[in-house]
């Protein structure tokens, strides 16, 4: 019984231990979560960026561009804070700091940012080749 009690008491540590430590991008949830910045419904996930505090709050944003915006407006929020930008191809949130970058062309993204990242900088310089787009990062 004491056996038991201490696997149920070890796997209850592990559970708490896990959530407490879970940071980094979150799941957006499509025509719910709502863009820190605009205000607006994040729309689209392929463009949505995210930004992670230090003490492990979550920020969303549905462009680039907003995600750009607040932090120059909230330099406090952003100071040692993560970017996280979705990529493009798969939706799945990466540090921005290596993404590459596609701008203009025909990318319509959702606030006029016009930006797409991309994991994978051979991904992206096709991408703006077929768009007409410039890689800016």
């Amino acid at each position: 019984m004491k056996l038991i009690k201490n696997l149920f008491v070890a796997g209850a540590a592990t559970i708490l231990l896990a959530a407490c430590s879970e940071s980094g991008p979150k799941e957006i949830a499509t025509g719910k979560d709502q863009c820190e910045n605009c205000k607006m419904t994040i729309t689209e996930a392929k463009y949505a960026t995210q930004l992670v505090t230090e003490k492990g709050r979550n920020y969303k944003f549905d462009d680039i561009s907003c995600m750009d915006d607040y932090t120059t407006s909230n330099t406090e929020v952003a100071q040692n804070s993560d970017e996280y930008v979705a990529d493009f191809p798969t939706g799945i949130f990466f540090d921005r700091s290596t993404a590459t970058l596609v701008q203009g062309g025909s990318i319509k993204s959702p606030m006029g940012g016009n930006t797409q990242a991309y994991k994978d900088k051979a991904a992206a310089e096709k991408a703006a080749a077929e768009l007409g787009a410039t890689v800016i990062q």
